[in-house]
């Protein structure tokens, strides 16, 4: 694939594809090398390759290390730098989401209470969840329902099921 050079270097997107047992994942980052999304094959929402963004593997060097080790069972928690966009109620969600831990579950519910949300807000909470950009390195995979049911995940349940199990919060 040919890229341009974007008009403005402050706002480019670069981005790679890197093989995984869920299939190929495309990764973008911003110009600082911030992980900015993370998408899978068919993704609900996910992210497909734009006119003017830079193929630059060697950006993502660090996220492809640490992908590889986390599905070989080697790494639990990820640290990479990470640039997100939502609204503050997204934001506060998907920071809710990182302080669960690998093999661990928690409910729609649960991250409501986490952000002092009211009980109420349990489908705006699924919603802001559904909307997480970095699939895999923000879990969003490890929410589950409230009667321990294996609802949504934008990347297929398929895949949900493969990611609980490889951290152990499923048996295999």
């Amino acid at each position: 694939m040919t890229t341009t050079t974007p008009a403005d270097p402050a706002t480019t997107t670069y981005w790679t594809r890197i093989d995984s047992p869920l299939g190929p994942l495309l990764l973008t980052a911003d110009r600082t090398g911030a992980l900015t999304s993370l998408s899978v094959p068919d993704q609900k929402g996910g992210r497909t390759v734009r006119e003017g963004w830079v193929h630059d593997p060697g950006r993502f060097r660090a996220a492809e290390e640490q992908l590889r080790a986390y599905f070989t069972g080697d790494l639990e928690e990820f640290s990479l730098p990470l640039r997100t966009h939502g609204t503050a109620f997204q934001e506060r969600v998907w920071a809710a989401l990182d302080s669960v831990p690998y093999g661990a579950t928690t409910t729609y519910g649960e991250i409501a209470a986490r952000i002092g949300a009211s009980r109420a807000a349990v489908r705006a909470v699924g919603g802001a969840i559904g909307a997480n950009p970095l699939l895999l390195v923000r879990p969003c995979h490890r929410v589950i329902g409230a009667d321990g049911s294996l609802t949504g995940y934008a990347g297929g349940l398929e895949r949900k099921v493969r990611l609980l199990t490889l951290e152990g919060a499923l048996a295999a």
